[in-house]
């Protein structure tokens, strides 16, 4: 068995786990204690892809990140960054599709603070960012860590968005899940059970970890 598309799929996953942790950290943040009227926009938005199917997100990806359109274009033109069929590609799409697995249980962890807590920092001099590092994060844990997993492990099987990105180029953007689909497509069901099984084991291994550290229960994302 050829173990790059699974390092390859570790590694987009991890990437994607960092860059979405410090991105949705303040953005729920803002979503836990705004008011404002585009509040369900946003939440709208971040959300969308839990019920686009993947293959529509990644066309529409694909057409924006093309060089035959303006932003694809742009990018290439001014910084060298050509997105399609790229590791680079992979990990923007990969976080714009994993977006809502850390965002929401992160605000929901947010949400269910008591507000008194944030009122006795406000009372002890505490501005909003020490608040938030040093008193509410520290609070929320557990949802935390089912962020992390939950978009790690939605990372790990990622199928559509990845092949209308990255397409199947190997050693690059040839992730596992491409590998399985790639060796059922070639009648080779031993070797594409053989990269299944590895999947099966990571995912069970991930979500085993944090139901111990979440004592016997995952957070849910939804509200």
């Amino acid at each position: 068995m050829n173990w790059i598309p699974l390092i390859l799929t570790l590694k987009l996953a991890l990437v994607t786990t960092l860059v979405l942790f410090v991105l949705a950290i303040p953005l729920s943040y803002w979503l836990s204690i705004t008011k404002s009227k585009i509040k369900p926009v946003i939440e709208t938005l971040v959300s969308m892809p839990l019920v686009l199917p993947p293959t529509v997100l990644g066309f529409y990806l694909l057409l924006a990140f093309s060089p035959q359109n303006v932003f694809g274009a742009w990018l290439e033109n001014w910084f060298g960054i050509r997105l399609v069929f790229s590791f680079t590609g992979l990990v923007l799409a990969s976080c714009i599709y994993s977006l809502p697995f850390m965002v929401q249980p992160i605000q929901a962890g947010l949400s269910g603070i008591s507000s008194s807590l944030t009122e006795a920092a406000s009372l002890l001099g505490k501005n909003r960012l020490n608040t938030l590092f040093y008193i509410l994060l520290p609070n929320i844990k557990s949802s935390i860590i089912t962020a992390v997993v939950l978009t790690f492990a939605h990372t790990v099987g990622e199928f559509g968005v990845v092949l209308m990105i990255g397409g199947n180029i190997p050693g690059k953007t040839k992730v596992a899940s491409i590998a399985v689909y790639d060796e059922v497509e070639s009648l080779n069901y031993s070797l594409a059970n053989q990269y299944s099984i590895v999947l099966i084991i990571l995912s069970f291994i991930t979500l085993f970890i944090v139901y111990m550290i979440n004592g016997g229960h995952l957070k849910r994302f939804t509200r």
